[in-house]
């Protein structure tokens, strides 16, 4: 068990089982998001995850033609997690709110056709210009 929170603490999740997959997003909300050149985002079991404070809500299409529901702290701004219409089973919690620095290294890179140039995500991960349904990169 482990858990996720806000830069003030407010917010906080409690996540009781492992992440299903971790995952580098290079798209342009991502980037808008966490205001870095990248989000990455564990992807844990919906009844995993429990939330405990008061959050906002901000909803965004997606790439997929779904939308994506961020949720933040309505006192510090940190968005903590998400989810995604075509993801119901899985919320994405942001993995720098886990403060764990031995977390899993990402499985995925996506939407690399927005990736800055300076950004290497090497090691074993799998490369897509878009989503993770697209094809892989060359």
């Amino acid at each position: 068990m482990t858990d996720a929170r806000c830069s003030c603490g407010a917010l906080t999740l409690t996540l009781t089982k492992p992440a299903r997959l971790t995952v580098a997003c290079h798209c342009l909300d991502c980037q808008r998001r966490t205001g870095a050149p990248f989000g990455v985002g564990a992807f844990y079991p919906a009844e995993a995850v429990a939330v405990s404070g008061a959050t906002r809500q901000f909803t965004r299409g997606a790439a997929s033609g779904g939308k994506v529901h961020t949720y933040f702290c309505p006192t510090c701004g940190s968005s903590i997690f998400w989810k995604a219409d075509n993801l119901p089973s899985l919320i994405g919690v942001a993995v720098g709110t886990l403060a764990d620095p031995p977390f899993a290294a990402p499985a995925k890179s996506i939407f690399e056709q927005s990736k800055q140039a300076w950004v290497r995500i090497d090691g074993a991960v799998e490369h897509f210009l878009q989503g993770s349904a697209s094809r892989p990169s060359p």
